[in-house]
């Protein structure tokens, strides 16, 4: 089983013993006491019911052996309808109560463990794949009330199991003792499969989160798939991951199947001890012809609850197993941690990096050591540097959607370790580099962050871009469905989306990671026009990747491995001819009206120059 004993397992999973995860449970049942007690009301009367029929069945094969009396046999036969029919009216309330019990508790525990995977910060989700926090999320809560709805079967079973033990002490000690021990060795042999079963079982639905993590991660990429002609592979990648779980769910069959025969054979030896033993007291006038009949069903009865736990003791162990998965996910400890709940209200926009180390890992090399910066409200800083030199990073921090090992970080004069995180992140308005867009329409994005804003307030905003005509292009105007991702707008609209949902909420501090995505010249007009918008009013901070961000800017930072390198304005930083000139001819020049003339006269003189090759490279 070594094989598989790690498969799917994530580095947060814990183990929970049997009693932790009631305990853990018990606070989503409590709310529905009453409902549950009258569920053990009817539990009890059902099992009253099957008692008193299993009683009558003995006292007609008494009523038999003794004399045929129609009328004792007529009662006792409208007896056993009786309580069948009370058996049945009991069993039915309580099935149909626990089931809408259960559908209230599954749907809090999903809500619990969304609310909690929703305050894990970005580290956690850098690290762990989507497709598998949404396993843990659907399929796993379902197990949960699936198995809820066994115990509660089998609890029924047990209860009945005890009183007819009451009624079998009343009728003979011996033969009840007798009977107790055969149960006994049953349930130590049920027992015996437990942790072998919860082992298999774990990792078979580590198994399942793996296959979903395939399927959601191949679906998602299944355009640059088909780009790159990669389907043989990711059929590859998944048929592999397929495998893996048949594997795993096949040995965890073969274990769990193994309980049948070990139980079946203990059913026919004491069975047969019994009935040796029964016929022997019969004999010897120790019993009576229904009494023994008493006894071999409730041997049998005894057998049902036993056998059933095994026999649903994949599912039961499931259940649990995802109970310990849902927890694990729960109380995963973020590493963003608040020292305080301060409120935030109106902010200017000052921020200040004070002595600040960060890395993504504790283990890692920092991004920044002993980092300062001080940025003056409503103050526009753009960011260049090279792939690694920090730019991401410090937007991230700003934003608070990674933890900091050392330093301060001070937006006006709160600290960012003190604040009312939801209450600061209204204020903050946040375009990374791939604009994520929400299935639905082009409205329901642009006011995502302000649900209360009006159709024509985000018409008229809208249409403060370039008069609206960037609308021209969307079938349904605001209307127009953006498909999964954004899938069906082009670049250019969705940053255009991206760029109107931030300006729609009025930030105070506005961070934009551009997009490197090539667009045309019109739609960049246009979004440039849209972030003159944003600049206006917002401290700002660019990641910069196009010309017109870098030159607009009031002061321009150069980083390099976390440290900045040169900052001042455009015309000063080229003037001085250092690292920041120095990747403006490398990554900017190329964007400036100067070099697209000299392009065009080079084209021009190749064109009217008889000498020059016209092949091409």
């Amino acid at each position: 089983m070594g094989f598989f004993a790690r498969l799917g397992q994530e580095s947060y999973d814990r183990r929970y013993s049997d009693r932790e995860l009631v305990r853990r449970l018990s606070p989503y049942f409590r709310p529905h006491r009453k409902a549950l007690a009258l569920v053990v009301v009817l539990m009890f009367t059902a099992s009253a019911m099957a008692t008193t029929t299993t009683m009558l069945f003995g006292a007609m094969v008494d009523a038999l052996a003794q004399q045929l009396n129609w009328t004792t046999l007529g009662l006792i036969s409208g007896a056993m309808l009786l309580a069948g029919v009370f058996l049945w009216a009991a069993q039915w309330g309580r099935r149909r109560i626990l089931a809408r019990v259960l559908a209230q508790v599954v749907y809090d525990l999903a809500m619990s463990a969304f609310r909690a995977v929703m305050r894990h910060d970005m580290a956690f989700f850098d690290k762990h794949a989507s497709g598998r926090v949404a396993s843990r999320l659907i399929n796993d809560t379902r197990e949960i009330a699936q198995v809820s709805t066994l115990i509660a079967d089998v609890m029924t079973q047990f209860l009945f199991a005890i009183i007819l033990l009451i009624v079998l002490l009343m009728v003979d000690w011996r033969f009840t003792l007798l009977t107790l021990l055969f149960a006994a060795i049953m349930v130590v042999a049920a027992h015996a499969l437990r942790q072998w079963a919860r082992k298999v079982t774990l990792a078979g639905l580590r198994a399942l989160a793996t296959v979903n993590a395939t399927i959601k991660e191949t679906i998602a990429g299944i355009g640059v798939a088909k780009n790159f002609r990669q389907e043989d592979a990711i059929y590859q990648e998944f048929d592999e991951a397929n495998r893996s779980s048949y594997k795993v769910n096949l040995v965890r069959g073969f274990v769990l199947s193994a309980a049948f025969p070990i139980l079946n054979l203990l059913i026919g030896l004491a069975s047969a001890g019994l009935l040796l033993a029964g016929g022997w007291g019969v004999y010897r006038d120790l019993l009576t012809p229904g009494q023994w009949m008493l006894f071999l069903m409730a041997l049998e009865r005894f057998w049902f609850p036993v056998v059933n736990l095994a026999a649903f003791w994949p599912q039961v162990q499931a259940g649990l197993a995802a109970a310990e998965r849902v927890f694990s996910l729960m109380d995963v400890e973020p590493k963003v941690k608040q020292e305080a709940q301060e409120p935030v209200d109106a902010l200017r926009g000052a921020i200040r990096f004070d002595r600040v180390t960060f890395a993504y890992e504790d283990d890692a090399e920092p991004v920044f050591r002993d980092f300062s910066l001080t940025i003056r409200p409503r103050e526009s800083v753009a960011l260049v540097g090279h792939t690694g030199a920090g730019k991401t990073s410090l937007v991230r921090l700003v934003a608070r959607l990674y933890e900091f090992q050392k330093g301060r970080i001070y937006v006006d004069e709160y600290d960012l370790r003190r604040v009312d995180l939801k209450a600061y992140r209204r204020h903050l308005g946040y375009v990374p580099q791939r604009p994520f867009l929400f299935s639905g329409t082009v409205l329901d994005n642009i006011r995502y962050a302000r649900r209360d804003a009006t159709e024509e307030e985000v018409l008229a905003l809208a249409r403060s871009i370039d008069n609206g005509r960037w609308m021209e292009n969307l079938p349904d105007g605001l209307y127009t469905e953006v498909g999964e991702r954004g899938s069906r707008l082009s670049m250019g609209q969705r940053q255009l989306v991206a760029l109107l949902r931030v300006l729609l909420q009025r930030p105070s501090i506005f961070l934009l990671d551009e997009a490197t995505a090539s667009i045309d010249p019109f739609t960049e007009r246009q979004i440039q026009e849209a972030l003159g918008h944003l600049l206006r009013g917002s401290t700002s901070i660019l990641i910069a990747h196009r010309l017109f961000t870098v030159v607009s800017a009031d002061r321009i930072l150069v980083l390099e491995k976390g440290r900045i390198i040169e900052e001042g304005d455009h015309a000063a930083l080229m003037a001085r001819g250092g690292h920041y000139a120095h990747l403006f001819r490398k990554y900017f020049y190329h964007q400036t009206l100067t070099y697209i003339e000299e392009v065009g006269r080079r084209i021009g003189g190749k064109k009217s120059d008889p000498g020059l090759p016209t092949g091409g490279a």
